[in-house]
């Protein structure tokens, strides 16, 4: 069942159920306490599907990233893998400069050859700096060549406010990051490497007849955790980025500059705990579902479909996805061509009058323009209207 009623030059539709979403269920409504504080330099809570952030404190602040730059590491050498120009199976030769690397290592010997998979390993399981600067040097030439690369991946994942100077971490005046920006490459590596993100999981790695554990301890705590990443130096402090999927819904939890390891794991359960309790995300509309059909002028074609780039997923507080509304605003005249992709309104996604979500309305197909009797007869239509 819908409404439509003219809004300026839009057509305002409301539906009034979304859908294609789970109900949750049935819940009193609570009011949603304020956010824990924790007993860190900086944290931020973000939903995986929504993106929205749930608490944060100093999230946009410049920290030090230890060990968690090796993420960034990480995402740059997954590129590469997926892009068909490394192998698992590569052999990496170990150079003197990764063999003398400082702090965790992973114990390769300089002048053998490592695949690249234990390389990968050593660094996530056992945040070897030596097995991120032979990574970085087998993909980039050199760690400074690669550290040019993961700049530009940084920017283009939105992380506007971190820098990077070197593949492990190690401190440096112009290496800095941010709680969110984390977030959002944690996020990144979730999304588009599910078959390298399993490697976060792995709570052991022996190489060279040396066995070294995951420093994540809810790795062992939470069923739910699968990853991320630890760090930790005497200026950054201890950091943990977590993520965890229960029921369905994934969070990520970023923590930096705690006091030692228990604290950066209990602090990081503390806020995963919350947002478990008190949120719920949902799937509104998937991808590509016509949500609109509407008339197109002077096209091959009558009508036009429009519906989402991708999936539109919410989050709200428990017991309020009842409250939920959602409506269309969606131009009034469309002329042809429509090309598919271009937007052409958008769903705005209400709750208690706030927006919480407005992403594009976009054509699910291409229109041409249509032949000259076609447009003749439009273009008469459009003037008796």
């Amino acid at each position: 069942m819908t409404m439509i009623r003219l809004l300026g030059g839009l057509v305002l539709l409301t539906l009034l159920a979304p859908a294609q979403a789970a109900p949750s269920p049935t819940l009193a409504v609570q009011p949603v306490p304020a956010a824990p504080a924790l007993a860190a330099r900086a944290y931020v809570l973000m939903d995986f599907s929504s993106m929205r952030v749930l608490a944060e404190n100093r999230a946009d602040e410049r920290m030090e990233p230890a060990s968690l730059t090796k993420l960034m590491t990480a995402y740059a050498v997954f590129k590469e893998l997926a892009a068909g120009k490394l192998k698992l199976t590569d052999p990496v030769t170990i150079s003197d400069q990764a063999w003398r690397s400082e702090g965790s290592r992973m114990f390769v010997k300089v002048g053998t050859k490592v695949t690249l998979e234990d390389l990968l390993k050593g660094m996530i399981v056992q945040s070897g700096n030596d097995a991120s600067v032979a990574l970085a040097e087998h993909v980039g030439g050199s760690e400074k060549g690669f550290v040019t690369l993961m700049n530009q991946y940084a920017q283009a994942l939105g992380m506007s406010r971190s820098h990077f100077t070197n593949s492990t971490g190690l401190p440096d005046p112009e290496l800095y990051i941010t709680a969110r920006d984390i977030a959002l490459l944690a996020r990144a590596l979730i999304s588009e490497f599910p078959e390298h993100y399993k490697y976060y999981s792995i709570k052991e790695f022996t190489y060279n007849s040396i066995t070294q554990y995951n420093r994540n301890l809810l790795l062992w705590r939470d069923q739910g955790v699968d990853g991320l990443k630890t760090g930790h130096t005497e200026s950054a402090g201890f950091c943990l980025v977590t993520s965890a999927l229960r029921d369905d819904m994934r969070l990520i939890a970023v923590v930096l500059g705690t006091k030692d390891e228990k604290s950066r794991a209990q602090e990081s359960l503390e806020l995963l705990n919350y947002g478990y309790r008190f949120y719920e995300t949902h799937r509104l509309y998937a991808a590509g579902q016509p949500l609109y059909t509407l008339p197109i002028w002077k096209g091959a074609e009558k009508s036009l479909r429009l519906g989402l780039r991708n999936d539109l997923y919410v989050t709200v507080p428990r017991g309020q996805y009842k409250n939920l509304t959602a409506a269309m605003e969606v131009d009034a005249r469309i002329m042809a061509p429509a090309a598919k992709g271009q937007a052409f309104g958008a769903v705005k996604i209400t709750l208690g009058g706030d927006v919480i979500a407005k992403p594009a309305l976009v054509a699910l197909h291409d229109v041409a323009k249509g032949g000259v009797w076609r447009r003749m007869i439009d273009s008469i239509r459009l003037w008796w209207h």
